[in-house]
């Protein structure tokens, strides 16, 4: 048996988790060949999911409060039950919303037939909201998987998955997925119930029922396991990339939650000053000490020595240290994410110039530019295992997306007036429709309008040239014709013949 620890939520809600999972032996219906590659799934899913569960508590600004117990007082540590600190949900969204994916393009001219396929596929499975959540799945958990197969319907099901209810095996000498694993069912108590196993060629849909695993083996003939992965950085000793919510950025979160603790604790000793009377017993003042130092009018009398008590308040410390201090750890995680200082609540005691943002966000936006390049790969695997394609197909299908960087419309069209200047083909090419600033949606609206402006323009020609066949059959009553055909049976006859094809 493979089993795991249980990890729970705030409020104890339980994640996803196997307490006891089977082996692959203990699953009637896997062949014996492959009880080696689905144990080890089993295993990888079981090693990893303990870190990105943790990565999902930071994200979602559910981490614990690590206090090293010297400076926090306890009401305040217990009544702390959120963080105030969401900067991982930052650094995640703030790159995944330069990934705007809009389709897929095919380069081939008068190629319907493919794009429609396509097309299709986009629009059954939803992709346009699909990949955008893959993405941020990945940047969460270093990767995200899009798993193609054929429901009951025999209809192709892209189905994206999170790092959370997956696992996968790297094949190095091919350079892709050897094997993969993906969770499909759960109770509610978290304990698994169902999951999938995709190998070359087959793939195993196992569940448990009333307590006995069973697989079902499908026969795919693909060669490679039709899951294509999208990762964040991959490197060669990394393939399959690396969390956004990396060990530096949860280790500064843990400081900056602990500052805002501090801040929080110094701020109720700030509102209520500290007053010292000497020469006073303590029981010349009010039982309710609040009520003393809010009174409009308060009086003491003189001491047994006829004395007269003195005053002295102490000045409250400063919360500046902290504000410093909370700056000072905003600008490592800048520094470690891309993200601009300003996009993670701080502002500079000098406005940064229109040129710094700019130069600030083109560290992100060249981020993107590059992951963008990575993920249209695996999406053009997705695309191929769909619907078969070939190589040579496969190499006509360009992934979309919109640009990473804001640039005005002026200087777009300053920049497709000149180019176009000089070449006639790009002023009505979708690349240079695109520079003008159109997205993929808008130059596929404008090119079924040119389609049907064409197809007018065609009736309109043809209509020209029919009417003064019309004109010179019908104006002329003697004209010579087949006995029994009248002129407009002849001019209808005419126009026909004029029809293309």
């Amino acid at each position: 048996m493979v089993s795991s620890e249980i990890v729970t939520a705030s409020g104890g809600k339980p994640y996803l988790y196997g307490s006891v999972l089977p082996t692959a032996r203990g699953i009637d219906g896997i062949d014996e060949s492959d009880w080696d590659a689905v144990d080890r799934l089993l295993r990888v899913w079981v090693e990893k999911q303990p870190g990105n569960i943790l990565r999902t508590l930071y994200y979602d600004a559910h981490e614990r409060l690590k206090d090293f117990g010297i400076s926090m007082p306890d009401k305040i540590k217990s009544n702390m039950v959120m963080p105030p600190v969401g900067w991982p949900a930052k650094a995640v969204r703030t790159l995944a919303d330069l990934s705007a994916f809009e389709g897929f393009r095919i380069d081939t001219p008068g190629n319907t037939a493919l794009q429609d396929d396509v097309d299709a596929l986009t629009d059954a499975n939803a992709l346009d909201t699909a990949v955008p959540q893959t993405i941020v799945s990945a940047y969460k958990h270093s990767c995200a998987f899009l798993t193609v197969s054929r429901n009951e319907d025999n209809d192709v099901q892209v189905i994206p998955r999170s790092a959370e209810w997956s696992s996968a095996v790297w094949d190095t000498p091919h350079n892709r997925i050897g094997s993969a694993m993906s969770i499909t069912d759960a109770d509610e108590n978290g304990d698994i119930t169902g999951f999938t196993v995709w190998l070359p060629d087959r793939l195993y849909e196992c569940s448990n029922v009333n307590g006995v695993w069973h697989a079902d083996p499908r026969v795919t003939n693909y060669g490679r396991p039709t899951v294509a992965a999208l990762c964040y950085d991959p490197q060669l000793d990394r393939p399959f990339g690396r969390s956004r919510i990396t060990r530096p950025l949860m280790s500064l979160t843990d400081i900056a939650y602990r500052t805002l603790v501090r801040m929080e604790g110094n701020a109720e000793f700030y509102s209520s000053p500290k007053v010292w009377f000497l020469g006073l017993g303590a029981a010349a003042l009010k039982t309710d000490t609040w009520s003393s130092l809010i009174s409009a009018i308060n009086a003491v009398s003189r001491d047994e020595n006829d004395e007269i008590p003195t005053m002295q308040q102490i000045s409250q410390a400063s919360m500046q240290p902290h504000s410093d201090m909370l700056r000072t750890i905003a600008m490592l995680v800048a520094s470690e994410t891309s993200l601009p200082v300003n996009d993670l609540g701080i502002t500079m005691d000098n406005p940064a110039s229109a040129e710094a943002m700019a130069a600030a966000e083109r560290k992100l936006s060249r981020e993107a530019d590059r992951q963008n390049r990575l993920f249209s790969r695996a999406l053009k695997d997705v695309v191929g295992m769909a619907l078969g394609l070939g190589s040579d197909d496969l190499a006509r299908v360009t992934t979309v997306w919109a640009p990473t960087r804001e640039i005005s419309d002026a200087a777009r069209a300053d920049y497709y007036a000149k180019v176009a200047g000089v070449n006639q083909d790009f002023a009505d090419s979708d690349i240079g429709l695109m520079k003008a600033g159109l997205t993929f949606g808008e130059i596929q609206s404008f090119r079924a309008y040119q389609q049907r402006m064409k197809a007018q323009k065609s009736i309109e020609q043809l209509k020209q040239r029919t009417l003064p066949q019309q004109q010179e059959v019908t104006g002329d009553g003697e004209s010579e014709q087949p006995a029994g055909q009248s002129g407009s049976e002849e001019a209808a006859g005419t126009g026909a013949e004029g029809l293309p094809g």
